[in-house]
């Protein structure tokens, strides 16, 4: 298990045999030796192995074994097969964690993730883009979500039961990714990853864009461009028809920037993103859309929205079932130390709410 963890490793970070000996000061034999079981390296030799690979040590010794199945990234030209496993590496890392966790409770903690009878409800086949925002309605109606706004899509995702993971990870070609975690038991747990360096707008935006790709998969026709049809899906599941039209009304010759700056931090879509669901709801049309746009771009605003960012996405389910593991005494103070990746005298103040400032102690 341990061989093949760093070897793992490595290839995640882009590492030859060579240059890891280096890091570690052994011949790049030594480092195949370790890749193939021969030879075990040291507890201070692990610890400059993941120092090197930028994981942690607990990594070489997790028990529960995931592989990711059809890992699927949103296209970026910069973002290479190097960088790709590395972002896979971080990823199975907790989401090995959470199968731990998960895995400790007596009866799973949380549902199905698109149910069977979701599956009933939506439609069997989509021939044209614009029948997307009547998919996505549907939807949201499958999981009670109304036509007001998500206030926390990661935390609304997570209580249907996807695993939504949170990647520190500063590559700028990586955005997000959708995966099936299957476990060394055979389960399968669908996933999706989102980078921490992006603004919450655009975490929300890719979120909903990745889970367009789960629940559309099989459902389009050929002709219709999949990443076209998936952001259609994350617009419109963001912001519903219904509520573009009660909010600026059926018909617009103009639109106001602070209208859209306000309607960025009620829904959580990017002003940009507010620009296109009113040409797509038929509010604006197609020749003031691109005039707006145009004015939007020339100052700037494509790159960097102005005003004040919205709060990023930050899954905390994880967490609070750290802690209802512990109170029934299904995992030990330790272990719930190890899941959160902290030292346990810091972990035992937080428990304890000993300071509001836990999170920075040491």
């Amino acid at each position: 298990m341990i061989a093949d963890r760093i070897r793992q490793a490595r290839l995640a970070a882009g590492l030859t045999l060579a240059e890891l000996g280096n890091q570690l000061g052994v011949s790049h034999t030594a480092i195949q030796k370790f890749e193939k079981g021969f030879l075990t390296p040291s507890s201070t030799q692990l610890l400059k192995l993941a120092q090197a690979c930028g994981i942690r040590t607990e990594y070489f010794f997790r028990t529960r074994n995931v592989t990711l199945l059809n890992a699927e990234f949103r296209k970026r030209t910069t973002f290479g097969k190097t960088a790709q496993e590395s972002i896979k590496l971080k990823v199975v890392e907790m989401v090995e964690k959470r199968m731990e966790l998960l895995s400790s409770f007596p009866n799973w903690p949380l549902p199905t993730f698109v149910s069977r009878q979701t599956l009933t409800v939506l439609p069997k086949r989509i021939k044209a883009i614009d029948e997307i925002d009547a998919f996505a309605d549907k939807v949201r109606d499958c999981w009670q979500l109304g036509m007001n706004p998500i206030g926390d899509l990661t935390d609304t995702l997570e209580g249907l039961g996807l695993l939504v993971i949170v990647v520190d990870d500063d590559h700028p070609g990586f955005s997000g990714m959708t995966a099936m975690a299957q476990t060394q038991d055979g389960e399968r747990h669908p996933i999706v990853a989102v980078s921490k360096r992006w603004p919450g707008d655009r975490q929300r935006f890719t979120l909903a864009h990745e889970v367009g790709h789960i629940l559309l998969n099989g459902r389009l026709t050929a002709d219709i461009d999949e990443e076209k049809a998936c952001d259609r899906f994350a617009g419109s599941f963001l912001v519903p028809c219904t509520a573009v039209h009660h909010l600026l009304g059926d018909k617009r010759h103009a639109l106001e920037w602070q209208e859209l700056y306000t309607l960025k931090h009620d829904f959580g879509l990017s002003m940009a993103g507010w620009l296109a669901r009113a040409k797509q709801c038929g509010v604006i049309t197609d020749s003031i859309y691109l005039s707006t746009i145009k004015r939007f771009s020339a100052r700037g605003w494509r790159r960097l929205e102005p005003g004040d960012p919205l709060p990023q996405e930050e899954p905390r389910l994880f967490h609070q079932l750290v802690y209802r593991a512990l109170a029934e005494q299904y995992i030990s103070e330790a272990k719930a130390a190890e899941l959160l990746g902290i030292p346990l005298m810091r972990f035992h103040k937080q428990r304890q709410l000993e300071s509001v400032n836990a999170a920075t102690d040491q």
